[in-house]
């Protein structure tokens, strides 16, 4: 119950002093007090505040305050939760950018799933998520950071939403933007990541292809209810089937032109850097 304070009408020279009544009416209150305490149902029994006037040496120490209220932690309608799933995502990528393996261990449960948009399944187990972030650490090198843009957390649930990008030396990287979602279970008096889902921007920018491709797959689907229930029972074996596909009929001619596009793109580079350095070598003999 919200509490006002009485003040007296005369105050004395040396000594006065305040009580907060517990059974006033919230029509005397003469401010609000906070919304934080109201939504934590806290229920504040009798307390009284005293301040004694005392005669120091100090100029700035002529005031002493004494409080006198009953302790939070000894009162049963008071709780503070301490777990936080919002802080504990900033310190989770706080250990990715630092590379602490040992950490990141603490944070992922023994069942944790974690879903990324960019796999066709997802990867389960601790032992799985844990080499998935080694590899990731690894790949990220010595400069390559996650930057945090916002956290947002639900009070009723563990789970915290978080949106990211990825920096070379405090420089963004196109097409590293990314939202990752969590869901936290408590174990003990901490809590893990008991399922993730990442989606990272794409770098092909369909744009309104995305509208008309969605307009052209609902119609076949009102045309065919029957098979759109099965397809979204099970989207993972039209893929498999898709890829069983490519592996057999387009694979051998599609994988040797990527080749021999990567081989002609490396040739291109290596002739580029060759370039520069006769350059560069010319620059300093004859303007050095």
């Amino acid at each position: 119950m919200a509490s006002a304070i009485i003040f007296s009408g005369q105050i004395p020279r040396q000594n006065f002093c305040f009580k907060a009544m517990a059974a006033a009416t919230p029509a005397a209150m003469p401010f609000k007090l906070s919304s934080q305490f109201a939504h934590r149902n806290t229920k504040m029994g009798q307390q009284g505040i005293c301040l004694r006037r005392q005669t120091l040496s100090k100029p700035f120490d002529n005031w002493r305050l004494n409080l006198i209220m009953p302790s939070a932690a000894d009162s049963d309608d008071i709780t503070f939760d301490q777990l936080s799933a919002a802080l504990m995502i900033r310190n989770f990528y706080t250990c990715i950018n630092e590379k602490r393996l040992k950490e990141l261990d603490e944070y992922i449960s023994d069942d944790c799933c974690f879903e990324d948009c960019s796999f066709v399944s997802p990867i389960q187990g601790k032992k799985e998520v844990m080499h998935f972030y080694q590899q990731l650490t690894t790949g990220m090198g010595h400069n390559v950071k996650f930057s945090i843009e916002h956290v947002c957390e639900d009070d009723n649930k563990f789970t915290a939403g978080v949106n990211w990008h990825m920096e070379w030396k405090r420089r963004q990287i196109p097409f590293t933007r990314g939202c990752s979602f969590y869901e936290c279970s408590r174990e003990g008096d901490r809590l893990v990541i008991k399922k993730a889902r990442v989606v990272i921007e794409s770098p092909i920018k369909p744009g309104g292809m995305v509208l008309t491709l969605l307009k052209n797959v609902t119609a076949i689907f009102d045309d065919f209810p029957k098979f759109a229930e099965w397809f979204l029972k099970s989207p993972h074996v039209i893929v498999r089937f898709l890829l069983k596909i490519y592996s057999r009929l387009l694979a051998p001619i599609v994988n040797p032109l990527l080749r021999g596009y990567v081989k002609i793109w490396g040739f291109v580079a290596r002739l580029f850097v060759f370039a520069l350095s006769i350059l560069l070598h010319i620059s300093k003999k004859y303007f050095g």
